[in-house]
């Protein structure tokens, strides 16, 4: 009974212990593909492909050339490989217009660029602009993902998107990704940030631009004040090529596609 009874308690044991490595196995199995997931959205982020493009429009061409634009905009975000397109009219001067798009593809993009609304601006920018257009490709550096480039403002709130551009001199362009990384995270979580996103020029390393959307002026003008942005301002005051670094400000106003919610 003795050697009986020991040979089935050690067969317990084995299974029991069969079963406990199965499970750790599951759960770490599981965890790696959580982790490989979380890697692979970032690449994908990583992936997407951004433009803004500006155009000088003559005034007598205002109207026209929104309505092309607008429907471009409208037209590129049905489609499943667009992140997000809008079109702005700067604050200061309505006459400059800014499409901004990001697309899953640099392929995306240039099957866009082929469309019919898209031709239909290129049409009319031959007698509307007042200079050619400006083309900049950018790449989002800690960038988010589709769904929240995605988010809305509320029919409540009064928008205003912030663009600037910033000339770093060579060599303190890591200092301002760095500085940035910090700040990031706090900008984001601001309550009237909508989105935030820190972009360097493909063309030029030493080059980057932000995209601030906020909620309202108000929301904008809490964030110059919010304390993180001290060390950003700090380096806009000492390590870029041109002051004032407000010079490189661009305040833009949507006009398509105004979804609200």
């Amino acid at each position: 009974m003795p050697i009986s009874f020991s040979r089935k308690h050690t067969a317990i044991i084995l299974t029991m212990l069969f079963l406990l490595c199965s499970s750790n196995l599951k759960a770490q199995h599981s965890d790696d593909a959580a982790v490989g997931g979380s890697i692979r959205d970032h690449a994908n982020n990583n992936d997407f492909v951004v433009r803004l493009t500006r155009y000088d429009v003559k005034p007598d061409h205002q109207t026209a050339f929104r309505k092309v634009v607008s429907d471009y905009v409208v037209r590129s975000l049905g489609q499943d490989s667009n992140v997000l397109s809008e079109a702005y009219y700067e604050q200061e001067d309505p006459s400059v217009l800014w499409i901004i798009e990001r697309w899953d593809s640099k392929i995306e993009l240039e099957k866009a660029c082929t469309s019919p609304s898209f031709k239909a601006i290129e049409s009319l920018a031959k007698t509307a602009l007042s200079k050619p257009a400006e083309r900049i490709d950018v790449k989002d550096l800690e960038p988010i993902a589709k769904q929240q480039w995605r988010s809305v403002v509320k029919k409540t709130d009064d928008p205003i998107t912030i663009m600037l551009f910033v000339d770093a001199k060579a060599g303190t362009e890591h200092n301002f990704k760095t500085v940035y990384h910090t700040a990031m995270p706090q900008f984001r979580g601001e309550p009237g940030v909508v989105t935030y996103q820190l972009s360097q020029l493909e063309a030029d390393s030493t080059q980057f631009v932000t995209y601030e959307k906020f909620r309202s002026e108000d929301a904008f003008q809490y964030h110059l004040k919010f304390p993180p942005i001290q060390p950003v301002i700090d380096y806009l005051n000492t390590s870029i090529k041109k002051q004032p670094f407000q010079s490189g400000l661009h305040r833009l106003i949507e006009f398509a596609p105004l979804i609200r919610k």
